[in-house]
């Protein structure tokens, strides 16, 4: 055999490792990204299941706050609902979520007696910690968002990621600025 088809053939093997091992990254960020994600609907499932407690708790000494307690079912209920929708319209329905859990804390104040209710106390304990693990589940959804991203725009793995069908994802944002804000939880 010629020199010349050795080195045809050494190119090619090189050139298949090479896509190859780009192929096998980007794969691998697709599902840390997936991952990620999975992490953050197991907060939220969480939270779900939280809140329903929280309100009852909080109906038997709030019966003047009932738009209060509505608004924050609503909002849970709509949240559930969007779970198998993409992450902007989930940001958007998870921050208005926060929202009226914070009015809702923000009232829990005109209540000494439900501030000093243990089972309360103990469900706001439990939400805040909720509401620290959904947002570093966020972040590092965001996180494996934009490595994966990165390895699908940048050069060589761009080609390999057209090639083969990879799309960039969606990063969790949140859009107004009052979405921004953690529900405030006060045990005082």
């Amino acid at each position: 055999m010629n020199v010349a088809v050795y080195i045809i053939i050494g190119v090619v093997v090189v050139l298949l490792i090479i896509f190859l091992a780009i192929y096998n990254g980007l794969v691998r960020r697709r599902n840390q990204v997936k991952n990620s994600w999975a992490q953050i609907d197991v907060q939220l499932k969480r939270r779900y299941d939280l809140i329903p407690n929280l309100v009852e708790t909080a109906k038997g000494y709030m019966k003047h706050e009932r738009e209060t307690l509505e608004a924050v079912t609503n909002a849970r209920n709509l949240a559930q609902q969007l779970s198998s929708a993409g992450a902007g319209e989930r940001a958007k329905a998870e921050g208005e979520l926060s929202s009226v859990l914070s009015r809702l804390l923000a009232v829990v104040e005109n209540y000494p007696d439900l501030k000093a209710n243990q089972n309360f106390l103990a469900l706001q304990e439990e939400l805040a910690s909720t509401e620290n693990k959904i947002s570093f589940s966020r972040q590092f959804y965001n996180d494996s968002v934009l490595k994966y991203n990165n390895q699908t725009q940048m050069f060589p793995s761009n080609i390999v990621a057209s090639m083969t069908g990879f799309k960039a994802s969606e990063f969790f944002e949140v859009t107004l600025a009052a979405e921004r804000e953690a529900p405030k939880v006060s045990f005082t």
